[in-house]
């Protein structure tokens, strides 16, 4: 069975530290974090550092590194190094930037960065940002031209920017160190609907096996036993579950349990 990691999204409201001991609580196999460099301390290091000690969790990805108009921000670079120290394999990365040149200019400069540590710099697309595709993002990987540059997949959207598993299926491996999962309504908000679009990624996502997007076709496309990060930002979850401990633990259940039966 696929290692599944805890993605922070699904408790935004709570900490780094109390996302490390969610992701425990839930039996989780790796944990992700949201890293917010202005705000973390030596003290939150130290903490979390311990906490994926004590639990013995892998620290899969941390995010996110939003890629903008212009230079690229220091805070992105602290943000790799904070990951690195505390033994991050991934970090996320999106673009809102309009020049694909830039943004690929600018992934390789994170990649040269996280060389040390042999991070991976994973840039995710959807209709949120202006990577929108997945054959947008192939290129500025492309263009790139670093080894450590890699793609994530999202089902959510993949499936709303007109992706398929078939097109998953054409990119080497090599390229899809780790993927999202998460379920969703077949038909979601229309492209042209930004806010739409937003409001389904951070509180309409459903648990695997309770939505219609293919996932089953999809997770056969990636390479083997790939690590799935469980993206499952919802509102209903949220509200249903608002210990961050309990919220894990069903999320982790409803995943196992469809990875089983698939």
């Amino acid at each position: 069975m696929n290692r599944i990691s805890f993605a922070s999204g699904i408790v935004p409201e709570f900490g780094p530290l109390q996302t490390i001991r969610a992701a425990a609580a839930g039996g989780f196999d790796a944990t992700g974090l949201w890293i917010e460099p202005p705000s973390w301390t030596p003290q939150m290091q130290r903490d979390c550092k311990a906490a994926l000690a004590d639990t013995g969790l892998d620290l899969l990805d941390v995010e996110v590194v939003w890629l903008k108009p212009g230079p690229l921000d220091p805070d992105h670079l602290r943000c790799i190094d904070i990951g690195a120290e505390l033994g991050a394999r991934h970090v996320l990365v999106v673009s809102s930037d309009p020049d694909m040149g830039a943004s690929a200019a600018k992934l390789a400069q994170l990649c040269h960065h996280a060389a040390a540590s042999g991070m991976r710099v994973c840039l995710e697309f959807g209709l949120f940002t202006e990577v929108r595709t997945i054959a947008q993002a192939l290129a500025v990987i492309a263009d790139a031209g670093h080894p450590l540059a890699a793609l994530l997949v999202d089902p959510l959207h993949l499936a709303r920017s007109g992706g398929t598993p078939a097109d998953v299926a054409a990119v080497p491996p090599h390229l899809l160190p780790y993927a999202q999962f998460c379920d969703a309504v077949a038909i979601g908000p229309a492209a042209n609907d930004p806010q739409g679009i937003i409001r389904e990624a951070i509180d309409e996502r459903l648990q695997l096996g309770e939505g219609a997007l293919p996932l089953a076709a999809l997770l056969e496309t990636l390479p083997k036993d790939i690590p799935l990060s469980i993206e499952l930002r919802s509102k209903p979850l949220r509200d249903g579950w608002p210990d961050a401990g309990a919220r894990a633990l069903v999320t982790a259940q409803a995943t196992r349990a469809w990875l089983t039966s698939r």
